[in-house]
């Protein structure tokens, strides 16, 4: 198995929520795709670097079916000189029966690498066929704390923590596995498939092997991936 199997991507809609990756995670697959579709449904940094091209476009069924060079990003407008605005949901739904696997940014983190959801997010379109929650396995051990949690009081409203606490294999996984958290509002004919990143020592993969082990005590998902993005061969494990 490899990482794109890993994650259910080679085929429809796959959506990125949570923290610690998402956009690394996107760029690895995309690579990896035959002509695979990059877009967002919230803002998404500038990434024309790990695509061959980026169609700013309000009709971006049109761009896909015209291009001929891949992996392709298509947004609705270059918001910034820094960032792109993303698809309403409706719109990225509407692309599910194109011949293309489809990545998708559907919540933003602001660079942490741990966070849920607020009340607005995710953003994800209803033909969504996985959904992929992420978390770094950095955040193992480190307190709850806004300089690497986002949204600390929805974290610590899931995991029972305190602001400051020492975050622990048992609360990544509490958030990973919340419809509160990681599987908030995944369509009923979804995959989830967390995904534990930046598992860069064998102390990190012991810790990202005890939030899988904990997600599947908690919920029903067909397995947990342990990666790291940023190798040639990223995939570390899957439980």
């Amino acid at each position: 198995m490899d990482i794109v199997d890993a994650l259910d991507a080679r085929h429809g809609t796959t959506c990125f929520v949570g923290a610690g990756g998402k956009k690394t995670t996107m760029a690895a697959l995309a690579a990896r795709l035959e002509r695979a579709v990059v877009t967002a449904t919230v803002r998404i940094p500038i990434f024309d670097g790990w695509v061959a091209d980026v169609v700013v476009t309000e009709t971006p069924q049109t761009a896909i079916d015209t291009a001929s060079t891949w992996p392709l990003g298509v947004v609705p407008v270059q918001e910034r000189p820094d960032r792109y605005r993303g698809y309403d949901p409706e719109t990225v739904a509407d692309l599910a029966d194109i011949e293309h696997p489809i990545l998708v940014k559907a919540d933003g983190a602001r660079m942490r690498e741990f966070k849920a959801p607020s009340d607005r997010e995710p953003q994800l379109p209803s033909t969504a066929s996985t959904v992929v929650p992420i978390a770094s396995a950095h955040v193992v051990g480190e307190p709850l704390t806004a300089d690497i949690v986002h949204r600390v009081d929805e974290v610590a409203a899931i995991t029972g923590l305190d602001p400051g606490d020492e975050i622990r294999p048992r609360d990544v996984a509490a958030v990973l596995a919340s419809d509160q958290g990681g599987l908030k509002d995944v369509p009923a004919n979804a995959t989830a498939v967390p995904l534990l990143n930046m598992v860069d020592d064998k102390g990190l993969e012991t810790s990202a092997r005890a939030v899988a082990e904990a997600i599947h005590d908690r919920v029903d998902v067909p397995r947990v991936v342990l990666a790291e993005m940023r190798s040639d061969d990223p995939l570390v494990a899957v439980v």
